[in-house]
C-alpha cells in the first residue's frame, strides 16, 4: 500500500489555521490549482481527441496505435504531476514504473501496458482533467472575485462613485461606505485560501494512491528479504572485522613476542657454541613464515590501510604486490560509505586475483569514480577473456555482494579479450 503519511499542507492548516492564511501556503495553492487548472483542461481535450481519433482511425488500421498512445498517454501526465505537486508536497512521489529489459519501442510499449502503474496513470489523468481542473477553477474564481471585491469599490468611488453600487440602489457616498467591498473581499479571499489548501491536499491524496509505487504482499516480502540479506551482510562484516582485530592485536603479538624470544635464545646459543642453535634457527623461520601468512590473512579479512586511508590506497597497495603491472586511476570526491567501500575493494581483489589465475594478462587498470550518486568501477585486462560468471570463476559472488548493496556487475569478456568488469554500488546505500 501507499504510504499513508500526513499531507503537509493538511498540516499546516490544521495546526495554525490563522497563519496559514499570512504564509506563503495559500499562494502555493493558488499557483498549483490554477495551473492545474488550465493544463488539466488541455491534458483532457488531448485525451480526447486521441480516443476519438484511434476511434475513427480504426477502420484503416491505424487507430490501434493511436488508442495505445492514448493507454500510455497517463505516463507523460503522471511524470509531469509529481514534479508539480513539488509546490504543495515537499517529499517527492516515486516513480511506480519497473525497469523494462533493452527493445524497441513496441517492447516498452507492451511492457508499460502490462503494469498496473500504467492504468492508475490513465485513471489520474481523467479525473485530473475533469474533476481536479473544475474544482481548481472554482476555486480561482472564488479568488479573483475576492480581488475584484477588495479593490473594485474603493477605485469607483475615487474615479467615478457613481457607476459602482456595492448594495443595489444605493451608491458609494463615501470611503466608509466603500469598506464594505474590500471587508467581503477578506472574507472571500479566506475562503479560498482554506479551499485551496483543502483541495491541494486532496489531490496529493490522489496523487499518492494513483501516481505512487504500490507494494503488495509478494514486494513487501522481497523488500523485507533483501533488508534481511543486508543485515546478514553486515553482521557477517563486523565479525570480519572482529576476527582481524583478535588476530591482529592477539596471535600476531604473541608471534611476534615468539620470535625476539627465540632470537635471544639463538644469540645464547650461539654464544655457547650449542648445537641446538640451529634448531633455534630453524623454528625462528618457521615463526617468520606463520608471521607472514599471519599478515597476509589479515590483510585478506579487512585491511587496515582501507580504514585508515581509504579505496584509493588500499587499491594502490594491492596493485603492489599483484604478479600483473596494474594502472590505478582512482579519482573520488570523498570517501564513500564504509559499506560500499568494503564492496568495493573486494570486487578490486577478487578481480585482480582471477585476472592473475586465468587471463594470461600483461597489464590491468583499475579505474573508479563518483558519478550520480554511485560508485562506478571499471576493471579491464588484455589478457585472453571468456570469463562467465557462472562458470565459478568467483564472478558469481561478486554479483551476489554488489547485490546486497543495490548495486550490479557487468562483465564483457570476448573470446580473444580484453575483459571488462563493470561494477556500480549507489552510494546511498
Amino acid at each position: 500500500m501507499t504510504d499513508q503519511r500526513a499531507v503537509t499542507v493538511w498540516r499546516a492548516l490544521r495546526q495554525r489555521p490563522l497563519r496559514f492564511l499570512v504564509s506563503a501556503w495559500p499562494w502555493r495553492c493558488w499557483v498549483y490549482l490554477a495551473s492545474g487548472a488550465l493544463l488539466g483542461y488541455v491534458v483532457l481535450i488531448a485525451l480526447v481527441l486521441l480516443v476519438l481519433g484511434g476511434m475513427a482511425l480504426s477502420v484503416v488500421g491505424v487507430g490501434l496505435v493511436v488508442l495505445t498512445a492514448a493507454a500510455l498517454y497517463g505516463i507523460p501526465v503522471g511524470a509531469l504531476e509529481r514534479r508539480r505537486l513539488r509546490l504543495v508536497e515537499p517529499v517527492p512521489l516515486d516513480r511506480p514504473h519497473g525497469a523494462l529489459p533493452a527493445g524497441g519501442p513496441l517492447s516498452w510499449a507492451a511492457g508499460r501496458l502490462r503494469e498496473r502503474a500504467t492504468w492508475r496513470e490513465l485513471g489520474y489523468t481523467v479525473l485530473f482533467g475533469t474533476v481536479f481542473a473544475a474544482a481548481g477553477f472554482a476555486v480561482v474564481l472564488v479568488l479573483c472575485l475576492a480581488a475584484l471585491l477588495m479593490a473594485v469599490p474603493v477605485l469607483a468611488w475615487a474615479l467615478a462613485p457613481e457607476t459602482v453600487m456595492i448594495i443595489p440602489g444605493e451608491p458609494i457616498r463615501g470611503p466608509l461606505d466603500a469598506l464594505l467591498g474590500p471587508a467581503l473581499g477578506l472574507i472571500a479571499f479566506a475562503l479560498s485560501a482554506y479551499a485551496a489548501g483543502l483541495l491541494a491536499g486532496l489531490q496529493v491524496r490522489a496523487a499518492e494512491f494513483l501516481l505512487a509505487p504500490r507494494e503488495d504482499g509478494s514486494s513487501a516480502r522481497v523488500i523485507e528479504l533483501t533488508r534481511s540479506r543486508a543485515r546478514l551482510a553486515h553482521a557477517f562484516e563486523a565479525e570480519r572485522r572482529r576476527i582481524e582485530r583478535d588476530l591482529h592485536d592477539g596471535a600476531q603479538q604473541q608471534l611476534v613476542a615468539l620470535n625476539m624470544t627465540l632470537g635471544m635464545a639463538e644469540m645464547e646459543l650461539r654464544e655457547r657454541d650449542s648445537p641446538a642453535a640451529e634448531l633455534v634457527t630453524r623454528a625462528r623461520g618457521e615463526v617468520r613464515a606463520a608471521l607472514t601468512q599471519l599478515r597476509d590473512l589479515v590483510r585478506g579479512i579487512h585491511p587496515q590501510v582501507l580504514t585508515d586511508h581509504g579505496l584509493p590506497d588500499a587499491v594502490a597497495e594491492v596493485a603492489l604486490r599483484n604478479p600483473i603491472p596494474v594502472t590505478v586511476d582512482i579519482d573520488l570526491p570523498r570517501r564513500p560509505p564504509e559499506a560500499v567501500e568494503t564492496v568495493a575493494y573486494f570486487t578490486v581483489t577478487e578481480a585482480l586475483a582471477n585476472a592473475a589465475k586465468h587471463s594470461g594478462a600483461t597489464a590491468i587498470t583499475v579505474a573508479a569514480r563518483h558519478e550520480r550518486g554511485a560508485l562506478r568501477l571499471l576493471i579491464t585486462d588484455n589478457g585472453r577473456g571468456g570469463a562467465v560468471p557462472a562458470a565459478g570463476t568467483g564472478l558469481q559472488g561478486l554479483g551476489d555482494r554488489l547485490a546486497i548493496l543495490g548495486g550490479r556487475l557487468v562483465v564483457s569478456s570476448p573470446v580473444g579479450g580484453p575483459t571488462q568488469l563493470r561494477a556500480e554500488v549507489p552510494c546511498s546505500a
